[in-house]
């Protein structure tokens, strides 16, 4: 098969559309024919040798793909031959062909286009684990999303409204805030221009639950902006790993920090990526393959261009995602 491989660590240029050993699926795994890849900033960082693999992982890029079934492994049970997929992945979707355990697959509606499903499962899996799982998201609450332009911001704004909840996002131009007030969300700060803890501060007590992309830079204003009983929920660090925690700003709040990711979780069992998987299917996809929620793609390229889709996520363009076409 054909993937993209890295010429060592750097910038975009470092990748290459190259032949690749091709993959087997072993037990409990199944053989996808790669149609779309979705990018996400993992897949940069590991370019720049700064995010490596989880042990025993593929070192080619993607966390998420959408295809169709070709083969099974043994013991695979719930899924037939030319199913048609999308999948969360610790690796691999820059391929034509990836091998992915079964319990990792949301199954692809007929009518659903497969290039905009490459985009879904790592957003909604990242979402729906933080939001709901781990921040216990309800209606009535006011939530504040970092980044609210971004692939996980423009599906967290869509899954917060429909449960109920107020949503507050930032974001760096008004015209990425107006999009942001067209999928749902109602307090629109522009970062560059406007102070995020006095915006939301006026909304009510604070933000019973923030998402924050930006780690470091954000630590301190965060706990300022958290409501009393808040949760915190870092899941990005573009704002650098290494900040000072004011224990007692969040002690008096008896504020709640939470620091996680996606890619290191084990395939199965307690905390897993099939457990959230099944919570994901069981609850929140529904509401995807009806419509409610949608896919927001600012751009497919082809998979050999996946250089300059690089370039496209790290620059302040893109709305949503960005996904990568491998074949028709």
């Amino acid at each position: 098969m054909r993937a993209i491989e890295l010429d060592g660590v750097g910038g975009p240029e470092v990748m290459r559309w190259a032949q690749a050993p091709d993959p087997k699926p072993g037990h409990g795994e199944v053989l996808i024919d790669v149609v779309a890849a979705g990018v996400n900033r993992a897949d940069l960082l590991q370019r720049q040798g700064l995010y490596a693999p989880p042990p025993g992982a593929t070192t080619i890029m993607g966390l998420e793909c959408s295809g169709v079934i070709a083969e099974l492994g043994p013991g695979v049970r719930d899924w037939r031959v030319g199913d048609r997929v999308c999948a969360l992945m610790s690796g691999g979707g820059y391929a034509e062909r990836v091998a992915v355990p079964e319990g990792q697959l949301l199954p692809v509606p007929e009518d659903f286009d497969l290039g905009a499903a490459a985009g879904l499962p790592e957003v909604a899996a990242t979402v729906w684990s933080n939001l709901v799982t781990t921040a216990g998201l309800r209606a009535g609450q006011l939530v504040l999303i970092h980044g609210g332009g971004s692939g996980i911001g423009t599906h967290a704004i869509q899954v917060a409204r429909q449960r109920g909840a107020r949503v507050a996002v930032t974001a760096g131009s008004d015209e990425k805030l107006r999009r942001c007030a067209e999928l749902g969300a109602q307090v629109l700060i522009n970062y560059r221009e406007q102070d995020f803890v006095e915006m939301v501060r006026a909304e009510s007590s604070g933000a019973d639950i923030i998402l924050d992309n930006m780690g470091a830079a954000y630590l301190a204003r965060n706990i300022q902006a958290l409501a009393p009983h808040g949760h915190l929920v870092v899941i990005g660090m573009q704002g650098g790993t290494t900040a000072e925690l004011n224990l007692g700003a969040l002690l008096v709040k008896w504020g709640n920090l939470h620091a996680t990711n996606l890619r290191g979780r084990p395939a199965t069992g307690k905390h897993s990526k099939a457990e959230v998987i099944s919570e994901v299917r069981r609850q929140l996809w529904p509401l995807v393959t009806d419509g409610t929620i949608v896919p927001v793609i600012h751009a497919e390229l082809p998979i050999a261009e996946a250089a300059e889709a690089h370039r496209l996520l790290d620059s302040s363009e893109a709305f949503g995602k960005v996904t990568l076409r491998v074949r028709d």
